[in-house]
């Protein structure tokens, strides 16, 4: 397989009983074949990185196992530390839309590496960026760089606040932006998966800053804003719900979360750091137009795989950060040249073609897979937002549209489902409350690999058993 003769890319998304973690991990296996080598790595990082990780999800907990170490990708495949290659629908979490080792970001990123790492002084690429996502997303008058979607969120909430002088914040169930303090209230992604409610360390005084609402429930808004509207500062809200599985927006839903926000004088701040110039060359708000946002928030496809990410609005909103204005905030390595050079080679590739490329796959990946588990017996929905999608397990007759609903499902059927896909060389996302991702890359081939192992992981789904 082409992937297999890849140069090699590293890729990197307990206390003190090291022997007691590793196996507790290990004897969640469910069967799967763990390589030596992986198991290996595995039990050297639990000695010096807490978890053996360095983002929870990445841990197996959910689907046990021991997690792959992975150590170059190219195209739609990604190859682990036992020199396995697999199908890989996590895509870095979303920035390679092109496949991984894209040929022309390899390139970008080489040349920009080779005239200096960093140089903690502007660049006339951060210029060229900025111009880029403006062509794309036409509300947004100036953009700020960061390093991490976590920052971009974070740096949108105090910008909000210290424009408006008001305290609140309202977020919804199940929607994940980052890990900042004010965040974790009910969010998704890694706390959905691990069951946590939110996080120790987030004292009752920043928790009480943000009101959590149901997702979908404009009444609740409108409740919460009659109750405390002069307070609120923003209302924060992925364009679409992708961190506790997929959960698309209500139609007319941010519109409305917008105009209620807009009544009381309060902002909305979209968080498409996960379908920013994925679903759309224009995010989701190119599927959802109808409404402007006063601030909005990128990262993932907007690096190129590399960390970085952003924050843009209305000029007069961007203007009240420092140095222009009292909301501060810095980052050494914000616009980082490489990253930089990374972030324009994946917008000037990401065309029209490859926007088309990656929703036929998603139909045809989506559409095999639920027919597989159909055929198997097994009730499940398809989530769907743009190319995004994900599955939920159970007997549903709508669409969900909640957390809560999100969380009712039958959860067990998936670890199974993923060891399956896994042993027969297809890597999904290590949790059934993440979205899958698709690349340009998926070629006939690859597909083919995807749809011969789904059958017996369909099987492996329906024998399935809550104990």
């Amino acid at each position: 397989m082409a992937a297999m003769n890849a140069f090699n890319m590293d890729n990197s998304h307990t206390g003190d009983n090291h022997t007691g973690d590793i196996h507790d991990l290990q004897g969640l296996a469910d069967g799967a074949a763990i390589g030596d080598v992986n198991l290996a790595q595995f039990e050297r990082a639990l000695r010096v990185i807490p978890g053996g990780v360095n983002s929870p999800v990445r841990a197996f907990r959910s689907v046990g196992g021991t997690p792959r170490f992975m150590v170059s990708a190219r195209g739609p495949y990604i190859v682990d530390a036992q020199g396995r290659e697999y199908v890989d629908l996590v895509a870095s979490w979303g920035p390679a839309i092109l496949g991984h080792a894209h040929p022309a970001v390899v390139s970008a990123v080489q040349e920009a590496a080779a005239r200096g790492l960093s140089f903690g002084a502007s660049t006339p690429a951060e210029t060229e960026l900025a111009e880029a996502v403006l062509a794309r997303v036409p509300f947004v008058d100036k953009l700020r760089l960061v390093s991490t979607g976590t920052e971009a969120t974070m740096t949108a909430i105090r910008l909000a606040r210290g424009y408006t002088g008001r305290p609140l914040l309202i977020k919804f169930a199940g929607h994940y932006h980052g890990h900042s303090d004010s965040l974790l209230a009910e969010a998704g992604s890694g706390l959905a998966t691990l069951s946590l409610p939110g996080s120790a360390g987030v004292t009752e005084a920043t928790a009480a800053q943000t009101l959590v609402l149901p997702y979908n429930d404009l009444d609740a808004v409108r409740a919460a804003f009659e109750a405390n509207g002069p307070d609120i500062a923003a209302v924060i809200t992925e364009a679409a719900a992708a961190n506790m599985g997929v959960v698309a927006p209500d139609e007319g839903f941010n519109a409305a979360l917008t105009d209620i926000a807009h009544e009381y004088g309060a902002l909305l701040i979209l968080d498409e750091v996960l379908t920013g110039f994925r679903v759309s060359e224009a995010g989701y708000w190119g599927l959802d137009r109808g409404y402007t946002p006063d601030l909005v928030t990128f990262g993932k496809v907007i690096g190129g795989g590399m960390p970085l990410a952003a924050v843009g609005g209305r000029a007069d909103l961007m203007d009240f950060l420092a140095p222009t204005g009292p909301v501060y905030q810095a980052g050494t390595l914000s616009g980082n040249p490489v990253a930089v050079a990374a972030g324009l080679a994946t917008l000037a590739n990401a065309d029209e073609a490859v926007y088309d490329r990656l929703d036929v796959v998603a139909d045809t990946v989506s559409s095999a897979v639920s027919d597989a588990l159909a055929a198997a017996g097994v009730a499940h929905r398809v989530q769907r937002a743009g190319n995004l999608f994900s599955f939920v397990f159970g007997d549903f007759t709508a669409a969900l549209r909640t957390y809560a609903e999100v969380q009712s499902q039958e959860t067990f059927r998936y670890r199974p489902f993923f060891h399956a896909m896994l042993d027969a060389g297809v890597s999904l996302p290590p949790s059934v409350f993440e979205a899958w991702f698709v690349t340009a890359a998926h070629d006939d081939a690859a597909l083919d690999r995807i749809l011969q192992a789904l059958p017996a992981a369909s099987r492996a789904a329906a024998q399935a058993s809550p104990s």
